[in-house]
């Protein structure tokens, strides 16, 4: 009768398998997480406008609204991309549900094709979920031949549904903060939609 019985050594076996079994099973479930959290996060963001994440849209709304915003511009440029990167214009006023459209100058100042992509915010936080970009040269990556300049457009719109948002009453003023640094993937063909060349 005893032969047919496990015996201690196969009961610890198996309970080792078991246990090194969950152990892997959960490592690739944590391997997994972490590569989904960066766009998750990055969903959540644009969904909420968290963290001065601006949003994005399609068509701009119906009617205007009744607030008036002044709206800064702020650019910078990484230390390694060689590029002169500055708004038009620092400052507008803009009413809510209006589209405007600014333009950014820059300039490649290498002897080399180089190639940048934006990163992007809007401060104070909160107006994030508001600020409505309808076209953007930060949506992809940009590149610039030896010496050459472009205007790129920023055509966006702050969405009217801010004005019944109480942590927005008392802003008067919204930034939008770019920043250019190298991309480090090869340069690609495409260039800004709807860029204005410079002499």
């Amino acid at each position: 009768m005893s032969e047919n019985l496990p015996q201690d050594g196969e009961k610890g076996a198996s309970r080792h398998g078991r246990s090194a079994g969950a152990l892997v099973l959960g490592s690739l479930v944590m391997l997994a997480l972490s590569f989904a959290s960066v766009p998750l996060y990055r969903a959540f963001c644009a969904a909420t406008g968290f963290g001065g994440t601006t949003q994005v849209a399609k068509v701009a709304p119906m009617k205007a609204g009744e607030r008036r915003l002044a709206v800064r511009f702020d650019s910078n440029v990484a230390r390694d991309l060689p590029w002169s990167f500055a708004p038009e214009t620092s400052r507008i006023v803009a009413r809510t549900g209006e589209t405007t459209t600014v333009y950014y100058k820059v300039v490649n100042l290498s002897d080399h094709e180089t190639t940048g992509v934006a990163a992007y915010n809007v401060s104070p936080d909160q107006a994030g979920a508001y600020f409505n970009k309808l076209a953007c040269f930060c949506f992809s990556e940009q590149k610039l031949g030896p010496h050459e300049a472009a205007e790129w457009p920023v055509v966006f719109f702050l969405d009217p549904a801010l004005e019944s948002d109480e942590t927005m009453d008392r802003v008067e003023e919204v930034t939008l903060s770019y920043t250019f640094f190298p991309s480090k993937a090869a340069p690609k063909a495409a260039s800004a939609a709807g860029a204005r060349p410079r002499s």
